[in-house]
């Protein structure tokens, strides 16, 4: 029977409790509505389900899994009991493979079966399973780490096909005990049965060469390992006294060169590694990592002191961004020249600053202008008038949201870790900041499962005497690859980076995992928020003026202070102690942007909590009485009028405003519009104006698009199950569905069922070299029936050979309209 088949006669006859633990454990099942049970199935069994499905078994799951896959065989039906695959599972009990088991058909991934045939009617008490179709697809070539078997390999690698009866024979020659073969299947069988059992292995490996066995022991949990000159001529008659490791391994075939710098352990040979055994480490216990620890006050002073630095750094930032804006490159992101520039204004590295522009960007602090190319910080920006606790929970949300990983700012993009250090940046080979390789699609999967991690650690860890536990890198990719090792190596690639960026926001301090972090790890972002109100000092409002002409901020400041003082004033050194430098150049700066001396002495006196000193007071006054003495400015026409009054109503109405006017004399106001435009406007008031220069040409005034406004981001946790209300639809859909019956009363499916039907029809038929009937539909619409061998299926199409005609050709899957086995099988 179809496994698809089988699989939907099954959730058919589950209750709607099991159906709804299965919707909320796969939530893409019903994403979108199935109509009936056999398109559920079909949809269970689709690789991209299944591959979903796998990435959140924890290792005991995914070991008896495979287990199973490799004691089985779909195509055949021979299925296998837990009491059977409990002997291949060193350290476990029937009954706990049983109840993994059980846990994995509940997630439609492994289904009940028949026994094997010439099973014993008394051994048939036992429950027998076979996993979905699919999942040879989905756990690769190397299920449990294991190789592939002598047959495989010498099907499917033609230079080890050539060499191994060759090698059988010189084995044979030299007094092992080992069959002679004459074809390369019959050597391929002759190797198996030679490694067969650890007894025998033990024995081949008592003449081998010192380091041998440990060389073998790195082979234990992968099939595949980096040899260089794989394929080099190994014999036995050739060797000599000082034989190496890796020639005698290929001299007696333990190790099958895969090309010329890689090769593999054959099935047997680490089957016999282990003991007889497919899995030799299980456990239902996830490894418990050694931990240091700190305590709660440095946790809590670090984190807080990192929230602090990081708004301070941020604000600095869009303060500098504002005053000019980011060029990009034309390939995208920001380049050295202006990280260099932000670096220098900031006091810190280039690659701090890329971390910083990402999270900035990414929380819509700044924005990249289509019209300039550059990125700019948005008009009338709510996070700066924000308290700093609203603040941080803004960058946050923004943090976990998104699908940028800041942290990857300065790392080898993919392919180009060869490269060298000094030659990455000439080459392009790094990634960038705000550029397209910083995208990671599941960075906010693995980031929230990352901060979940920690909360577990921490919390099975326990409090110690007002103590933390100090989580690094190691310690939590051990438990991910335990919870989820089919993430592994997602994990890996950015479990550094996510610590990093999360030690910078506060979530982890002096390397335990904060009250803040977590509160976000359980979902509870107003719990985060209401703990930094209590614990995060409150923004000060005043500087301490000194005589050397600097300002010195005695913590840190609000935005908007820092903002004003970073226009009158050069920043100099880090934390919250900054000290602030008033200079010439500052201070006509400050008056460029609009002050006047008045207004920047009442500033100063404002936020200051000691007078102002006479020198800074001399240097203000100095500078703004040599400021402004020629003016430059930009207009494109001028209006000329006696009648200053018609002028001044005209500058202050509303209906004028596009025009941009200034007043530049009692009688003269100058325009950003061109000359034709301005008169236009000025006609529409009612006005009657003449213009001069009539052979300008005539630019339209057109406004500027409405820029929107940066919008506080909102987390969500991503979602692991459908809400409640869609579930009971699906299950409503489900029991009210009636297959149809076509006239031989055999249902009748399309769209996904018949599509995954005709894959798994396709595809079993290959495996076992088999003839199918099937119906084709030819251009003009008539179906014929073809009896024919498929060879290969991808792409959809399908590679066949048709026996009457003795050719090969290549069909489109979506002319097969029905695809059934024949009786006959090709010898």
């Amino acid at each position: 029977m179809s496994l698809i088949r089988a699989l939907s006669k099954e959730l058919e006859a589950r209750s709607d409790d099991s159906l709804r633990a299965l919707f909320a454990a796969r939530p893409d099942l019903i994403s979108p509505t199935v109509p009936d049970f056999p398109a559920l199935a079909a949809r269970a069994s689709a690789r991209l389900s299944v591959q979903r499905a796998l990435e959140r078994l924890n290792r005991p799951q995914m070991q008896v899994l495979e287990t199973l896959h490799l004691s089985t065989n779909t195509d055949t039906g021979h299925s296998a009991s837990a009491a059977q695959l409990r002997k291949l599972i060193s350290g476990s009990s029937a009954a706990t493979v049983e109840r993994l088991l059980a846990s994995l058909q509940e997630l439609a991934l492994v289904h009940r079966a028949e026994p094997p045939h010439g099973v014993a009617d008394s051994a048939a008490k036992h429950r027998y399973y076979l996993p979905v179709g699919s999942l040879k697809d989905v756990v690769g070539i190397y299920p449990a780490g294991l190789g592939r078997s002598y047959t495989e390999l010498v099907r499917l690698q033609p230079a080890f096909a050539q060499r191994a009866v060759q090698l059988v024979t010189e084995l044979h020659r030299s007094g092992v005990a080992i069959h002679g073969a004459t074809t390369p299947m019959e050597a391929a069988l002759a190797l198996q049965h030679w490694t067969s059992s650890p007894e025998a292995l033990h024995s081949i490996l008592a003449t081998a060469p010192e380091r041998t066995t440990a060389l073998l022991a790195r082979f234990r949990n992968w099939a595949m390992g980096a040899v260089p000159q794989a394929q080099r001529k190994a014999s036995i008659s050739a060797e000599g006294s000082d034989v190496g490791p890796i020639d005698w391994l290929l001299a007696r075939g333990l190790l099958v060169p895969l090309d010329a710098a890689h090769v593999e352990l054959p099935h047997s040979v680490g089957l016999s590694l282990r003991g007889g055994a497919i899995i030799d480490d299980f456990t239902l216990s996830p490894p418990v990592p050694q931990l240091g620890r700190t305590t709660a006050a440095l946790r809590r002073n670090a984190a807080l002191s990192a929230i602090s630095e990081t708004l301070r750094l941020v604000g600095e930032l869009l303060h500098a961004v504002r005053e000019q804006p980011l060029a990009t490159l034309r390939s995208g992101g920001v380049g050295v020249r202006e990280m260099r520039r932000l670096a220098d204004l900031l006091r810190i590295d280039q690659q701090h600053v890329g971390v910083l522009l990402e999270l900035a960007a990414l929380a819509g602090l700044i924005r990249l202008d289509v019209d300039s190319s550059c990125w700019v910080q948005p008009p009338q920006l709510e996070w700066l008038i924000l308290p700093r606790q609203e603040q941080w929970l803004w960058l946050v949300n923004a943090w976990l949201a998104s699908e940028r990983v800041p942290s990857l700012v300065g790392q080898p993009i993919s392919g180009s870790r060869g490269v060298p250090a000094a030659h990455r940046s000439a080459s392009g080979s790094t990634i960038i900041a705000l550029s397209a390789e910083a995208q990671r699609p599941d960075a906010p999967v693995v980031r929230k499962r990352i901060l979940e991690i920690l909360n577990e650690l921490t919390h099975e860890a326990g409090p110690a005497d007002g103590t933390a536990p100090v989580l690094d890198a190691a310690a939590v990719l051990q438990r991910a690859e335990w919870a989820q090792p089919r993430m592994a190596r997602r994990f890996s690639s950015m479990i550094r980076g996510v610590l990093a960026e999360a030690e910078l926001l506060g979530l982890v301090g002096s390397g335990a995992l904060s009250q803040l972090g977590s509160a976000l790890a359980q979902d509870n972002p107003d719990d985060a928020l209401a703990i930094l109100g209590e614990h995060l000092p409150a923004a000060l409002n005043h500087v301490l003026l000194q005589a050397d002409l600097t300002a010195v901020a005695p913590g840190y400041l609000a935005p908007e202070l820092a903002g004003k003082l970073l226009l009158m004033a050069d920043a100099e050194g880090q934390g919250p102690a900054t000290i602030y430098r008033f200079s010439a150049n500052s201070i006509k700066r400050a008056l460029d942007g609009g002050y006047d001396a008045a207004g920047i002495m009442a500033f100063l006196r404002e936020h200051s909590a000691t007078a102002v000193p006479q020198p800074l007071e001399y240097l203000i006054e100095d500078t703004a009485s040599r400021h402004g003495r020629l003016r430059v400015g930009a207009a494109a026409s001028f209006i000329h009028s006696e009648d200053e009054g018609a002028l001044q109503e005209l500058l202050s109405g509303p209906k004028a405003a596009g025009l941009n006017l200034v007043r530049i004399a009692p009688t003269v106001l100058v325009s950003s519009a061109a000359p034709r435009e301005t008169a236009q406007v000025l006609r529409s008031l009612g006005l009657s104006p003449s213009v001069d220069g009539a052979d300008e040409p005539v630019v339209r005034l057109r406004p500027a698009p409405a820029q929107p406004d940066a919008q506080r981001p909102v987390y969500t946790a991503p979602r692991t199950a459908p809400a409640a209300e869609e579930v009971d639809a699906q299950l409503a859909v489900l029991r009210q569905a009636r297959p149809a019956v076509g006239h031989h009363g055999s249902a009748v499916h399309a769209g996904e069922v018949g599509t995954q039907l005709g894959l798994e029809a396709l595809q079993r038929a290959i495996r076992l070299k088999q003839r199918i009937s099937m119906n084709v539909v030819d251009s003009m619409g008539n179906a014929n029936l073809e009896i024919v061998v498929p060879l290969s299926v991808s792409g959809g199409r399908v590679r066949v050979f048709d026996p009457a005609k003795e050719t090969e050709r290549v069909l489109s899957i979506h002319r097969i309209i029905d695809i059934e086995a024949a009786e006959e099988l090709r010898q």
